[in-house]
């Protein structure tokens, strides 16, 4: 039977987990400091983005999410794993994204992926430490995109 801490930490996790994605759909990029820590790896390489310290990934992401005018984050199946003050995940994100294309109009593309995260509890609450994307699959991505990743 899980302790009432237990389900508090877990219950914070996955609300890391929504203010993470709520934080990227609305572009507001400042509320991922609610949720990395100042010195978090971040690797978003499986699908086309970049690593490096919290502080690089985060002034890159404006900029780079520019280029789709629509898209949002849907995940689930979070499994956590506590150990103490520390705990690892792996949550499945589904990611629909509106591309514009080259010759006009758009389409839309479907990712999908895993987060794969280490937390650290902080005075503030769980932080994520560390994040890899692991690439599960990615449908309709348009010739240009599946260039410029090459």
């Amino acid at each position: 039977m899980l302790s009432l801490q237990e389900i508090s930490d877990r219950m914070e996790i996955q609300q890391l987990m929504v203010t993470y994605s709520s934080a990227i759909d609305q572009r507001a990029w400042d509320r991922l400091d609610q949720v990395f820590t100042p010195d978090a790896w971040i690797d978003y390489r499986a699908m086309g983005g970049i690593d490096g310290p919290y502080p690089k990934v985060k002034a890159w992401l404006g900029p780079a999410m520019q280029g789709f005018p629509t898209y949002y984050h849907m995940i689930a199946n979070t499994d956590i794993t506590l150990e103490g003050d520390r705990a690892r995940a792996r949550t499945v994100c589904f990611n629909p994204m509106e591309v514009p294309l080259p010759t006009g109009g758009s389409q839309v593309m479907f990712l999908g992926l895993w987060y794969a995260d280490e937390f650290v509890r902080t005075p503030k609450g769980w932080r994520i430490s560390r994040r890899v994307e692991e690439s599960g699959f990615q449908h309709n991505v348009p010739a240009h995109i599946r260039a410029s990743a090459s």
